[in-house]
């Protein structure tokens, strides 16, 4: 066949069997599978193709992923021109929200995040698969993903890359890639912007775009969240309505403020079966627990309004799953299948203690009243000791079992056999 008749398909297949065997190999056949099947076929044994690959699995991921950008990059503008200019008196989602005004804002100041993201994210995967031989894989495409939606609008570009690059080599590659890691790569990277960055993580300039360049100057405008109002005991001074806080027009980190798109997400991926529903259920209850318990305490009287606790204890326990970051993090972080617990019993105690946990942060930690990547990532570090002994425990009450079984005298060697294995 002459060269002139060949697609750009099969022209990729005869580079990629050209350049087998070679250095950059992995790299071009990273780009090539990421483009089309492979060519590749097995010849012998029995085989059962499945649909659920590891790409398959992110890109599911990824598309729940876009209806909470795109939402990021209205509330983008909507957040800037509203602190600039005052919220709408008569707030239109279609005249007010969804306007080329607030899109631009998100597309100057968004999709540079994303693009520094998924750009520094894959050099370095691209890196270390030509040093170490190994193939490119698709772990980091929902990171590259979630990166960009858990820091704050105006996070400085080069910042985020080195954030990227200690995140992905720190907390992946050390550990021998995808599938490896014992922590979230994604709030790995968000942990070192807090701890290395703080003034540009926390505060009340640095979820509205230009509230920290307009600081000390005439035209200040304040960025403030609804947890910054409450640790300061100012609950009384933000507007925002319940159905604001529930669909998403207030200030915060980029991704995290719509629940209500990140829970048609989260039944998405439980109906696809990606996401563990038991972590998901277990992490709101471990939330509104922790929350009934501060509401008591407040009820019972034992702190007063003078407390520094005060606005945080005494905000309604439900309301907490839709302010701040915990529901992204229950959905897209705590679900992380190589993080999380294996067992289904370690998933009911890992996420339940991850909703206990971060509302706990949130409400003794005010001067960053947020918890849920704290929780996490301390989580993540448990998850084995919490399967290890949800394992021993399976297995000392089967062999308990196995002692107290009496087995027949007629039962053949092979029953006998079998109630042995069944029991271990």
């Amino acid at each position: 066949m002459s060269d002139k008749r060949l697609t750009f398909k099969k022209r990729l297949h005869i580079l990629k069997h050209h350049y087998r065997d070679k250095k950059l190999a992995p790299a071009f056949n990273a780009f090539h599978t990421f483009l089309f099947t492979p060519d590749e076929t097995t010849h012998s044994g029995s085989h059962i193709r499945g649909a659920d690959d590891l790409k398959r699995t992110m890109n599911t991921v990824i598309l729940t992923l876009i209806p909470v950008l795109l939402f990021s990059m209205f509330n983008a503008g909507y957040q800037y021109y509203s602190a600039v200019n005052g919220f709408p008196e008569n707030f239109s989602v279609w005249n007010d929200f969804i306007t080329w005004d607030n899109f631009w804002i998100g597309i100057i100041k968004v999709l540079p995040l994303v693009i520094v993201s998924y750009g520094v994210g894959l050099l370095v995967e691209f890196i270390f698969a030509v040093i170490k031989g190994h193939e490119v894989e698709e772990g980091y495409l929902v990171t590259g993903m979630l990166v960009p939606l858990i820091v704050p609008i105006d996070t400085p570009l080069w910042m985020l890359a080195v954030a990227v690059v200690f995140g992905v080599v720190i907390g992946k590659e050390v550990f021998g890639g995808t599938g490896m890691n014992i922590l979230n790569p994604a709030l790995t990277i968000r942990a070192f912007l807090f701890f290395a960055y703080p003034t540009w993580m926390s505060g009340d300039k640095v979820w509205v775009h230009e509230a920290v360049e307009r600081a000390g100057t005439a035209d200040a405008i304040s960025g403030e969240t609804i947890l910054g109002y409450l640790a300061q005991n100012n609950g009384s001074e933000f507007s925002y309505s319940v159905s604001d806080m529930f669909f998403g027009f207030i200030p915060g980190s980029v991704g995290e403020t719509s629940a209500f798109l990140i829970l048609l997400g989260g039944l998405f991926l439980i109906f696809s079966k990606i996401a563990s529903w038991r972590i998901m259920v277990s992490a709101v209850a471990g939330a509104i627990a922790m929350g009934l318990i501060f509401n008591g305490v407040v009820d019972a009287g034992w702190i007063t309004e003078t407390s520094k606790f005060y606005g945080l204890m005494s905000f309604t326990f439900w309301k907490h799953l839709i302010v701040g970051g915990l529901a992204f993090g229950i959905v897209y972080m705590a679900t992380d299948p190589v993080t999380g617990s294996q067992t289904n019993r370690g998933k009911w105690i890992y996420g339940f203690l991850i909703g206990f946990i971060s509302v706990m942060i949130r409400v003794f930690n005010p001067a960053y009243p947020e918890g849920v990547f704290l929780a996490i990532l301390l989580m993540n570090v448990f998850a084995p000791t919490i399967d290890h002994y949800v394992v021993r425990g399976n297995i000392s009450r089967r062999m308990k079992r196995f002692k107290d079984a009496v087995i027949i005298p007629k039962d053949t060697d092979a029953k006998a056999a079998a109630v042995k294995v069944e029991t271990i």
